[in-house]
């Protein structure tokens, strides 16, 4: 049979990963084809802070989150130490997770995977006098808009093609593909008609204090400071249900507050700027296959989104999963050619 036609919908940091390893994986397998309406900078992946620190999904097995995130760090921290690290905008940061109850503060599932993790000493805990525990560790910063482009210039190197299209109906892709791969974010609310994915707003502010050095996040996760490489990330909100993408005056007010009580140093921070994304959000990460089928025609579909708040952690994770579900799908597909044939 000819090699199968492989379509990603969604140009976003999961659909670019996605199709990026199955091009890796499944080489000369397949035909791959990247569709959508959006690239960067204009993806919620854009918005992204891209700090790797895993976010729990009520849904998905730990052990099963804790591979993801493995696998995403090895990738990730391999690029980091490469001559390409600092185009593809990974690197190293250290800083704190604080708590003000001890009982937030025990020991998380991915402890032994990011860097020199221990718990603080009095000495630090002396920074933040509202906090009383912490944890003290190295983990990875994805620069958004470097490494989304870092990926685009992989995927087209390893032959993928990249167009700009919207899709509004997977089944509309069943004449010229044979495999659809669905990485559509917010956007499989109406594509697949998931009423289990929700979007969760976030608000961040970007700005210009170059002597932040070292992340901050209280340990509720609302309240952060991850500094990059041209600016630092200040957050944030988690507005369930809110498909607002119009910044608010009064909640910026609210983030910068919260953060310089945390960083008082960084009430002279200059350049605010203002980012709003909508995060896919839902239990668990939707990591399945399906077959569609209309009058006898099939069209064999893996979807893989639903990331939420915790997409550049276990971004390469469930990029591997997907492949292996295409690869499924392959096998199949050759499996009722031959007996077609036959």
């Amino acid at each position: 049979m000819a090699a199968p036609r492989v379509a990603v919908v969604g140009a976003g940091l999961i659909g670019l990963s996605t199709a990026l390893h199955i091009a890796e994986v499944i080489p000369s397998c397949c035909s791959i084809t990247l569709l959508s309406e959006q690239f960067s900078p204009n993806t919620t992946s854009d918005v992204a802070a891209g700090m790797l620190i895993p976010h729990t999904y009520p849904g998905t097995p730990i052990h099963v989150q804790k591979q993801w995130f493995k696998e995403t760090f090895t990738y990730l921290f391999t690029i980091s130490n490469s001559a390409e690290g600092s185009e593809a905008g990974i690197h190293l940061v250290s800083g704190w997770q604080v708590f003000k109850n001890p009982l937030e503060a025990e020991v998380p599932f991915w402890s032994d995977i990011v860097l020199g993790f221990r718990l603080m000493s009095a000495a630090e805990l002396q920074k933040f006098p509202q906090h009383n525990h912490g944890q003290a560790f190295t983990t990875l910063k994805c620069e958004c808009p470097p490494y989304l482009l870092w990926l685009e210039k992989r995927l087209k190197a390893n032959g993928v093609q990249i167009q700009t299209r919207k899709v509004a109906d997977l089944w509309e892709l069943h004449s010229e593909y044979d495999i659809v791969v669905n990485c559509a974010g917010i956007g499989a609310r109406q594509l697949v008609g998931d009423q289990q994915l929700f979007p969760i707003r976030g608000q961040v502010l970007k700005v210009h204090a170059p002597w932040v050095k070292n992340f901050i996040r209280d340990g509720d996760g609302l309240t952060y400071i991850y500094p990059g490489i041209h600016s630092v990330t200040l957050g944030g909100t988690r507005e369930k249900e809110s498909w607002c993408l119009s910044p608010d005056p009064g909640t910026t007010k609210d983030i910068f507050d919260r953060c310089c009580s945390l960083e008082p140093s960084l009430q002279r921070a200059q350049d605010i700027r203002v980012k709003v994304g909508l995060r896919p959000s839902r239990s668990c990460v939707r990591l399945q296959r399906e077959v569609l089928s209309q009058g006898g025609a099939k069209l064999l579909v893996v979807h893989n989104y639903g990331h939420g708040a915790g997409g550049f952690s276990v971004h390469r994770g469930t990029a591997k999963e997907a492949a292996h579900l295409v690869g499924e799908c392959i096998a199949a597909l050759e499996g009722s050619s031959s007996k077609a044939k036959l």
